[in-house]
């Protein structure tokens, strides 16, 4: 199968901090690949690499979008990387509060229309096309992860793991061929997990990639068919999850942190 990410010995420093040490992954296309280690291990520190939040000082990040085209994604800026078809979500939620669902959605989905500034002050049809398909298409994606009837509520006052799914939902609406999730289990109950688990492979179901960091070893031996682990910001481990939960170096990095943790280290 063909790969859609192929990340090549990234190196990320801040000042004599190494955060990343000569990273290389991979991503195939139309999987579910995951990232996993120990906190502090670089994981968001590598997404935020993929995604132009971070610039390594080496290394290379080559996209490849749907219709073949490869691109170097180092040097290039968020919202052009966004717009080549790389989406993310966040560890730390970040909607727009006093927006509703549909509107959250809608900044999303509206990132892909072009109609400009001049054709919404006029009123173009244009725009008001526009404007029905992004409607259309927000609440799509609203009934694709589950929140069909949270349409019209403020997103800020909707439970926790329906804020999760909402952000998915947005990330959506930017038709992304390779969709990034940071922690999308984090502070979600058990039966949100389980739902959370059959969103991630009906998003895969419909040829999105999806690359996700989570520390629910579960969700992610359920749903991932390849994992990469992260420790010191090394790769420590790589391939499929069962021979990677297996094998020596993750089991003493996981057992470390444990101990580290139970010590107050």
């Amino acid at each position: 199968m063909s790969t859609v990410l192929e990340v090549k010995n990234v190196t990320l420093r801040f000042g004599g901090l190494v955060s990343l040490d000569n990273v290389s992954m991979s991503v195939t296309r139309g999987a579910i690949s995951a990232v996993i280690g120990p906190n502090g291990a670089g994981k968001t520190s590598l997404f935020n690499c993929l995604t132009g939040a971070y610039r390594p000082q080496e290394g290379q990040v080559l996209f490849t979008a749907s219709d073949d085209r490869q691109s170097q994604l180092v040097g290039k800026t968020p919202h052009k990387i966004t717009a080549l078809g790389v989406a993310r979500t966040f560890q730390n939620i970040r909607l727009f509060p006093a927006l509703t669902a549909l509107e959250n959605v809608q900044i999303g989905v509206e990132s892909r229309q072009r109609s400009g500034a001049l054709a919404a002050m006029l009123r173009l049809p244009s725009n008001r096309r526009d404007d029905r398909d992004s409607v259309a298409e927000s609440v799509r994606l609203l009934d694709f992860v589950g929140l069909r009837h949270r349409v019209h509520e403020i997103s800020a006052s909707l439970p926790y793991g329906d804020q999760r799914r909402l952000e998915i939902a947005r990330a959506l609406g930017t038709k992304p061929s390779l969709l990034l999730l940071d922690e999308p289990a984090a502070g979600t109950n058990p039966a949100e997990k389980r739902e959370l688990e059959g969103l991630i492979r009906r998003v895969a179901d419909t040829g999105v990639s999806v690359l996700l960091i989570e520390h629910d070893m579960r969700l992610v031996m359920s749903v991932a068919s390849a994992v990469t682990v992260l420790n010191f910001g090394k790769v420590i481990a790589s391939g499929p999850p069962e021979a990677v939960q297996r094998d020596p170096a993750v089991v003493e990095a996981y057992l470390g942190a444990a101990q580290d943790e139970g010590t107050g280290t």
